[in-house]
């Protein structure tokens, strides 16, 4: 053991740089898995970010004035409560948009479920009729700080302050009134008050609302929502990020181990000779594995503990969303898990990686087998040979013959280097094909951007050509949505009867045709997939006591409701139904026109009888994923880095025993080390051509499949640009040419004596 570790140490002292590198490498990508996770569970979970941020309650309470909820405080399990805040319910208007709300009191911004403030400020005593309002209402309402809110019916305004992320239950039009943060002073006639308990064990959450119905008794509770309710809820619009997320993921832990695994099978191949020394010395195959094995181990753990102290200790103090992202991970309770399984994870495989490349160095003959005098690739082709003959720049050639004579090894670097890089690719589509839903909305079947409910104070038509004066409207077109039942009358669906016959509704179509004809109609992806039919089928189904028979002609993309919807003209409904009035309108606008400014003049115009609401973009809910893509992309930048490196050293060591022929035939070092440079550009080239060539096409088959899930359907993929992907190409090869050009000029002026001594 002793002349193990005293060869170890004699190993450590002439070989530090490489050393260096291995811990910095392991450290990095540990540090990087590190952050992955982190991202993963920041982009994942919003909710339980701001469950977390917020300090939020378990269980709140809706209950009438006059419940003694001060004894809640008392039971056991509760830790803390928040409140209680009078409510009131109220109805509040913007831009022409109305939503119901709850109106609630709080004097101070509340310890627990102290809602994070996105945008503006908490409210303020010198502003007695300002609100905070949450972001999901505020998106529905158009609103945002400094906007006025009215209050139908009566001249009461309120000024909106803030916008706040809750972990409560989200707004729903029509289901779950939107949450409003107000002064006691702006809720004079309370019908009600809500409080909130935050609990010592979440687990017990059932029991303790058990206990609070007991305590206040079953009258005095009017509603109960806890956070598994809000959970479940929120993480139904998460879906799409956990899969992209876990997909990466596990794409990246792959890349870092091929990274490491190319690492020491390089480092070992330099020790080669060494090894052979060794074994005339005396060392068994199993000291030698152990040399190699506890050497690399050690590495790997001193990496590994750097990484992980550094990402606990600072990884909260990085400047944008991923600092953000390491301090949420950090009070989540998968945390102390994620960050000992991560680095003893790495370290293992990095264990089983060295345990087998060592038992191929335990191999090693005691008596080096003498190296043939020809160049380690092998001899020149004859088309290497013809184009040396017609003037060819030598460092081509033989940068080209470097490269790729050597297939298998040559193979493997050029498979490691194209790995990140695919997955760098995949997540360009991804970004690409969210900003495909705010750029090219009706590609994606979005072709409208506001939607319009009139009242019944005006005819079909006057609310028509009130609509279409507007100069930013291209288009109203009138129709209903009504729930009906599917053929087995298990399952409700959407039933939509947009345009007519003479103005048919622009639906995004990736099968079939549109709907022309009399009882013709499109359906979504989640529709077909619910009722197992495709488009060709009639389907049958139940609008109230109706029954109704459709003819699906083709499937268009359907972003809303799981894609369950089918959709047909208002004159089809009108067959059944003659005295159909059209209850929403959707306005297609002109290119340019603002949303927000024609919603405004509409609402003016209508006065008061039309309710105007933007069309939502699912992309909206997914954009935290852009800044966790960038994140991701860096991760996987920092493993294509360390395989470079890695290719980089392995290449010029292995070229040492080169440098004599080369220089025998007349080459300066400067063709030499062109030559070095050359053979590291055509590998990173050759990566980024098969990354470009196999990561557009999955991340298309990727995307399609995820909205085919979804219920969207495929068809909403889009791949980067030429503009993006040549740059991001160039970029790898000439970042891999200048990376390799200081070792190779080192390398090329090497003294004769050190290159006789490695060739020997």
């Amino acid at each position: 053991m002793r002349a193990t570790l005293r060869w170890a140490h004699s190993d450590l002292r002439t070989h530090r740089g490489e050393a260096l590198f291995l811990v910095l490498a392991t450290a990095g990508i540990v540090a990087s898995l590190l952050l992955a996770t982190a991202l993963f569970g920041y982009a994942t979970n919003p909710w339980q970010r701001v469950f977390t941020q917020s300090h939020g309650a378990h269980v709140w309470l809706h209950t009438d004035k006059a419940a003694d909820t001060g004894k809640l405080a008392g039971l056991d399990g509760v830790d803390t409560v928040a409140g209680p805040y009078p409510t009131a319910a109220v109805t509040v208007s913007s831009r022409g948009s109305r939503a119901s709300v709850e109106l609630r009191g709080t004097p101070e911004r509340p310890s627990v479920g102290r809602p994070p403030i996105v945008s503006g400020h908490w409210l303020d005593p010198s502003a007695p009729n300002g609100v905070v309002l949450e972001s999901r209402l505020a998106r529905a309402l158009l609103a945002e700080p400094g906007d006025t809110l009215t209050v139908p019916g009566t001249a009461r305004e309120l000024t909106v302050v803030g916008l706040a992320d809750s972990a409560e239950p989200r707004y729903r039009p029509g289901e779950q009134p939107g949450l409003v943060w107000a002064l006691p002073s702006a809720v004079p006639d309370p019908g009600g008050q809500v409080i909130g308990l935050r609990l010592t064990d979440p687990g017990d959450t059932s029991y303790i609302v058990q206990r609070a119905v007991t305590v206040l008794g079953s009258g005095a509770i009017g509603e109960v929502s806890t956070w598994q309710q809000a959970r479940a809820e929120a993480q139904g619009d998460n879906r799409l990020l956990g899969q992209v997320l876990g997909l990466f993921g596990l794409g990246a832990l792959v890349a870092a181990g091929f990274a490491v695994h190319g690492a020491i099978g390089t480092r070992i191949r330099g020790h080669l000779r060494d090894l052979s020394v060794l074994k005339a010395i005396g060392f068994t195959p199993g000291q030698v594995v152990r040399i190699f094995l506890l050497q690399h181990l050690a590495y790997a753990l001193l990496g590994a503990l750097a990484a992980a102290g550094l990402a606990e200790a600072l990884g909260s103090r990085i400047p944008g969303r991923l600092g953000d992202a390491v301090g949420v991970w950090q009070g989540l309770p998968g945390h102390t898990v994620a960050l000992i399984v991560v680095p003893v994870g790495a370290v293992l495989f990095i264990g089983a990686t060295t345990g087998l490349a060592a038992w191929r160095a335990g191999r090693v003959p005691p008596v080096p087998l003498p190296r043939p005098a020809a160049t380690s690739g092998g001899r020149l082709s004859g088309v290497a040979r013809r184009a040396l003959g017609v003037r060819i720049p030598p460092a081509l050639v033989l940068g080209w013959h470097t490269a790729f004579t050597r297939r298998p090894r040559s193979l493997a670097t050029v498979a490691r280097l194209t790995l990140p890089l695919l997955l760098i690719v995949v997540a360009m589509s991804a970004w690409t094909t969210i900003d495909r839903f705010h750029s090219d909305p009706e590609r994606v079947g979005l072709p409208t951007a506001l939607s319009v409910r009139a009242d019944a104070g005006r005819s079909e038509q006057q609310i028509r050509s009130l609509l279409e004066r507007d100069p930013g409207v291209a288009a109203a077109y009138p129709g209903v949505e009504t729930a009906a039942l599917g053929p087995s009358q298990t399952a409700t669906i959407a039933l939509r009867g947009l345009g007519t016959h003479r103005d048919p509704y622009p639906h995004t179509l990736a099968e079939g045709r549109p709907a022309r004809g009399s009882d013709e109609a499109v359906a979504g992806q989640g529709l077909l997939d619910l009722l197992d039919a495709r488009v060709g089928d009639w389907v049958r189904m139940t609008v109230g006591d109706q029954p109704l028979i459709l003819h699906i002609v083709g499937r268009s993309i359907e972003p809303e409701n799981a894609g369950r919807v089918i959709s047909t003209s208002l004159d089809t409904l009108r067959e059944n139904d003659p005295g159909l009035r059209p209850t929403l309108y959707e306005l297609r606008l002109d290119p340019g026109a603002d949303p927000r400014e024609v919603a405004d003049r509409l609402a003016a115009a209508g006065d008061g009888h039309l309710d105007v609401h933007a069309v939502a973009n699912p992309a909206d809910g997914l954009s935290p994923l852009r800044a966790v893509v960038a994140g991701l992309i860096a991760v996987l930048a920092l493993i294509g880095l360390i395989e470079l490196l890695t290719a980089i050293g392995g290449t010029v060591r292995e070229s040492e025993r080169d440098l004599l022929a080369l220089k025998a035939i007349g080459l300066s070092p400067r063709q030499i080390t062109a030559i070095t440079v050359t053979a590291t550009g055509l590998t990173a080239l050759a990566a980024v051509v098969a990354a470009t060539a196999l990561g557009l096409p999955l991340a298309h088959w990727l995307i399609d499949a995820q909205g085919r899930s979804s219920g969207i359907g495929a068809g909403v993929a889009q791949g980067p640009s030429a503009i993006l992907v040549v740059p991001l190409g160039a970029a790898a090869v000439l970042c891999a040419a200048a990376l390799a050009a200081v070792p190779a000029a080192r390398a090329a002026r090497r003294r004769l004596a050190d290159t006789l001594s490695a060739v020997a």
